[in-house]
């Protein structure tokens, strides 16, 4: 694993704020400031094939990256605010109701944050 690998993989590790690649290229810039972005994206790529972090697309906003530890999301419909839920595990009933194993699955609950309620962020 090389030392960018190394640093990403502890960024989205560490973080809980689902990270754009900007982000994460920000964030590394402060340890390697000479980086290049093609860098990070061919590093969260990697990292993701392996299995090490999860993308996690968001309709009409850049992907965002995230540890791989189980959990859901919450996500704005309006301004697309991205925040972790720990739901049950629905590994087993899902696979009782397909009738197939999973391999995993990505939920994201749609619902509108109190900023956007209260009419004050927009994407």
């Amino acid at each position: 694993m090389t030392k960018y690998m190394k640093k990403i993989l502890e960024i989205v590790q560490t973080s809980y704020a689902h990270l754009t690649a900007e982000q994460v290229f920000q964030e590394l810039r402060k340890t390697y400031p000479t980086v290049a972005m093609a860098t990070v994206y061919n590093n969260l790529s990697r990292l993701r094939e392996e299995g090490q972090i999860r993308k996690v697309p968001v309709e009409g906003m850049p992907d965002r990256y995230d540890r791989t530890t189980r959990h859901d999301h919450l996500l704005c419909q309006r301004c697309g605010k991205l925040v972790d839920v720990d739901l049950e595990d629905l590994t087993d009933r899902l696979e009782q109701q397909t009738g197939v194993s999973l391999l995993g699955y990505d939920l994201k609950l749609v619902y509108l944050c109190e900023d956007c309620k209260t009419g004050g962020k927009t994407r």
